[in-house]
């Protein structure tokens, strides 16, 4: 029989739909599954033109329930299927449905039975006993009702996912409540409200929030990062948005903060609000389809309630930065006291952060070792100056005094019960051991030695080498570094030394960022 003449059999009726998008590159992905070619060819034709929410359809065709199988385990966004119940066996399409909602665990996808032997598949009993969303016989199946078919479909699907979507938003929100003040996990929480949001709208584009920090920096520019982010924008979360976002984009978010008002249109809202303590931000959403004045409340209600959560985070950050600062300051001072300036507190801080990190720790545990390696030296607070600043070399009693700053530093930090505080008096006492139990004041060696110390060991000689001393005149990076080689298994823990002497550029990218003076 020819694809005119089947036509007519299988749809009765013609309709007349208008060409708007090629269908074979839309966005909502219908699966046909069907071993008569003609069925395949003639279910392309009557939807030619269709169209949901302004994207068109991307059709898909299997021949066969096991080539169906395949697709649907590699493309798990198949919004519509068309199944033919009798294939390769009398019941090939009803194990099929079996296999995408119990193997495959898929509840979305929507499933269209489409038969020509309703004997062999009964209405009733496969509603019953299957889920499915729909059933047609293909006499009675016209290319309107197909239309119908598929458009409502397409709708129910459209709300599963966005119920699914406002799930996993939920979760990730009640998540980052559970800890919401505790390491930073505000962040988590704005981006898992912004999920919900976009959810509750359907929005299936991008969705960006901007902070604008108000700080301006050494280039003239003010400081802005990426909070939260949806759809192909999420890979620039932290970045700023003048360097990742499209132009178009960025033309909006910048004309936002300049000024400082909300730019709504069709498809777009983009608003601005400026919080209590003086931080700007901007949230930026696109949509395929038409925004509605409803829509346009619930993202003005989202934007301006999420400006205390933003306000929050930043009071965060300003406690984090003033603690980190008076770190800082007390290093500084011992640094100070004892004729050593400079930044080597910090580059000691950073140092042994990244070392930390190539060593395995996890960002925690590594800024916990960066906010307490600063204090290593706290102890010498309680050295006399006429030791501490002797140009000559120590008696062997003024030796035996310089060694107590460790335990004095230890004193000092483990009466804390912060976790910063706590890991710098473990450092403060163990970072002059030495690898081979050489060093002191516990005469400790190996992985006896805390983790911390031995790499703030090593931190703080490759910087005080490099650095000038009222003893000394600082040393180059390449005699620095065959000191601390030549030292391994001996001062220093090897495998530390393994990992300096394979990223010594970062090494000297820190010194180059905090320069002596």
């Amino acid at each position: 029989m020819s694809v005119a003449a089947r036509s007519q059999s299988l749809f009765r009726e013609e309709d007349s739909n208008p060409l708007v998008k090629d269908q074979s590159s839309g966005h909502w992905k219908v699966l046909i599954v069907d071993d008569d070619a003609d069925v395949h060819e003639i279910t392309r034709l009557a939807l030619r033109g269709f169209e949901y929410l302004g994207e068109s359809l991307s059709i898909i065709s299997a021949y066969s329930a096991e080539q169906a199988r395949q697709l649907l385990s590699d493309q798990p966004d198949i919004a519509v299927m068309l199944l033919d119940v009798v294939m390769e066996t009398d019941d090939a399409g009803l194990q099929l449905v079996k296999y995408i909602r119990q193997t495959l665990n898929n509840p979305f996808i929507r499933i269209i039975l489409r038969t020509g032997q309703p004997g062999q598949a009964p209405e009733k009993e496969v509603v019953r006993e299957y889920d499915i969303n729909d059933y047609k016989e293909k006499t009675e199946l016209t290319s309107k009702k197909l239309y119908t078919c598929v458009y409502t479909a397409l709708s129910s699907y459209r709300a599963l996912i966005g119920l699914d979507a406002n799930r996993r938003g939920l979760v990730k929100v009640i998540e980052a409540s559970a800890s919401i003040y505790e390491q930073q996990q505000l962040d988590k929480f704005i981006q898992g409200v912004l999920e919900q949001v976009v959810s509750l709208l359907f929005i299936d584009r991008e969705a960006v929030l901007v902070r604008n920090c108000g700080v301006t920096s050494i280039n003239g520019k003010q400081e802005q990062v990426i909070l939260a982010a949806i759809g192909e924008d999420r890979q620039y979360i932290g970045q700023d948005p003048r360097e990742v976002l499209p132009a178009e984009v960025n033309e909006r978010i910048q004309q936002a903060l300049s000024e400082q008002h909300d730019i709504i249109d069709d498809y777009s809202f983009t608003g601005y609000v400026e919080t209590r303590t003086g931080v700007e931000a901007v949230f930026h959403i696109s949509s395929a389809s038409k925004l509605k004045a409803p829509d346009h409340q619930l993202l003005e209600l989202f934007f301006k309630n999420i400006t205390v959560g933003l306000e929050n985070l930043n009071l965060w950050k300003d406690i984090e930065e003033t603690q980190s600062e008076i770190v800082y300051l007390l290093g500084d001072a011992v640094e100070t006291r004892s004729n050593e300036t400079g930044n080597h507190v910090r580059r000691v801080a950073e140092i042994a952060r990244q070392l930390g990190l190539m060593h395995g720790m996890d960002e925690e545990e590594a800024n916990i070792l960066h906010s307490a390696a600063p204090l290593h030296d706290i102890g010498k607070i309680g050295i006399p100056d006429a030791i501490l600043n002797k140009q000559g070399k120590l008696t062997t009693d003024e030796w035996e005094v310089m060694k107590t700053h460790t335990v004095i530093g230890s004193r000092i930090l483990s009466g804390s019960k912060r976790p910063v505080l706590q890991a710098a008096a473990t450092i403060a006492m163990q970072h002059h051991e030495n690898w081979n139990g050489s060093g002191y004041p516990g005469a400790l060696s190996g992985h006896d030695i805390h983790v911390y110390a031995r790499i703030v060991a090593i931190a703080d000689v490759m910087d005080a080498l490099c650095s000038e001393r009222c003893y000394k005149p600082g040393w180059s990076l390449d005699e620095a570094m065959d000191f601390l080689l030549q030292q391994s298994a001996i001062k220093f823990d090897p495998t530390l030394i393994e990992l300096v002497m394979d990223n010594r550029q970062v090494f000297e990218e820190i010194r180059a960022r905090y320069p002596e003076h």
